[in-house]
């Protein structure tokens, strides 16, 4: 493994963990290296996209950004699993509320991943794929979460590839069935982990409400939204 590398992602000698925290933000896996983990060693820095290696409560631990949307967590989660074999993909976004009582800073366990991407269209499927998160990785977040008194919303998420829609109306039949939030990566994520038999799990903090308005600024998506790493990080 020591020797391997792919056009985006080059360890030059470092080891990452099987399991494996992905915020999009390159500078909050940075800011999660710094603050969470122990002799973090960045084994990644092309395109900008910031990987490190430590140890947590004495587990070996990797954390890297991903990008924003389902094209580029795609390449980094496919690589991950396929080529370093990373056996947990943990995603830890932000996202925009749809639901009136999921309020911002809340935390939200992704059980499922609708989507209207057509990330899905590469696997011929006779059908529609649940894409789903690991049973292992959700029950035991959830319990985390608990233990340490975090309330968590658990349920089905909308992952698009549309941040700025046309359409003004889209999101309001979504929201009529009952999806938690909106985000852009998970779908990709999930669908990768299925298809190459690797776990996965999103762990999402609501950064603004499309029922309210409400948002919280950039810098605390990037320093502030501590809550879904500590249960992140008892996971790994």
């Amino acid at each position: 493994m020591k020797n391997i590398q792919t056009p985006h992602i080059k360890p030059e000698g470092v080891e990452i963990a099987e399991t494996i925290l992905l915020p999009g933000d390159p500078l909050r896996a940075k800011f999660i290296a710094d603050n969470f983990l122990e002799n973090s060693v960045c084994f990644n820095k092309v395109r900008g996209m910031l990987g490190y290696t430590g140890t947590f409560k004495g587990k070996k631990i990797s954390v890297m950004g991903t990008g924003m949307g389902p094209g580029s967590i795609g390449i980094y989660s496919y690589e991950l699993i396929k080529f370093f074999g990373v056996k947990n993909l943990i995603r830890i976004g932000t996202c925009g509320s749809l639901q009136r009582d999921v309020n911002i800073y809340d935390v939200i366990l992704a059980m499922a991943s609708s989507t209207d991407t057509n990330y899905m269209h590469q696997y011929n499927l006779p059908g529609q794929l649940s894409l789903h998160a690991s049973y292992d990785l959700l029950s035991k977040s959830h319990e985390i979460a608990k233990e340490k008194n975090i309330n968590v919303h658990v349920g089905n998420i909308l992952s698009t590839d549309i941040f700025y829609s046309a359409d003004k109306k889209s999101i309001d039949n979504w929201k009529k069935m009952g999806i938690l939030a909106v985000e852009m990566e998970s779908v990709a994520l999930y669908a990768n982990a299925i298809a190459l038999g690797a776990n996965a799990l999103t762990i999402l903090t609501v950064s603004d409400s499309l029922i309210t308005g409400e948002e919280t600024t950039p810098e605390e998506r990037q320093t502030a939204f501590t809550k879904m790493v500590e249960i992140a990080m008892e996971l790994a």
